[in-house]
């Protein structure tokens, strides 16, 4: 005579409060760890002043407002003097970059001709600013 029960129950294990369990912890170690600064050497790195400069002598800025009026490093010229300082400035540096910026009133005929002229002049590496707005504002 078997009088062992029939049904036959699998290991289970709760994992319903797991979650709960696993954010305890984490709240846990974010409460008790301890940060520490480090000590090492203390260094004072150089500055780059040299470098900036170096970089400002390798841009040269041409500005056009709504009006039409050129200037170039901050120097207000004329468009037919505009191939010749800018021939000037690339025989003193070759790898003279252009950062042309205009307002966005300005006319177009005005654009193109510095255009061709920076071209004249072999002024070829331009990049061109648009975000820049100086309606109403004098050089």
């Amino acid at each position: 005579m078997d009088f062992g029960r029939s049904s036959r129950k699998d290991p289970y294990i709760p994992t319903s409060s797991m979650g709960d369990i696993a954010f305890l912890l984490l709240i846990f170690f974010i409460v008790t760890v301890v940060f520490t600064d480090e000590s090492g050497l203390v260094v004072t790195l150089p500055r780059a002043d040299a470098g900036e400069e170096g970089l400002r002598d390798m841009i040269s800025n041409v500005f056009i407002n709504s009006a039409g009026m050129i200037s170039i490093d901050d120097v207000i010229v004329t468009a037919p003097d505009v191939v010749s300082i800018m021939a000037q400035k690339m025989q003193e540096n070759p790898f003279m970059i252009v950062a042309f910026k205009t307002d966005k009133h300005t006319p177009y005929g005005v654009v193109s001709d510095v255009m061709e002229s920076l071209k004249e002049a072999n002024a070829i590496k331009v990049f061109f600013n648009t975000d820049m707005e100086i309606t109403g504002q004098e050089f």
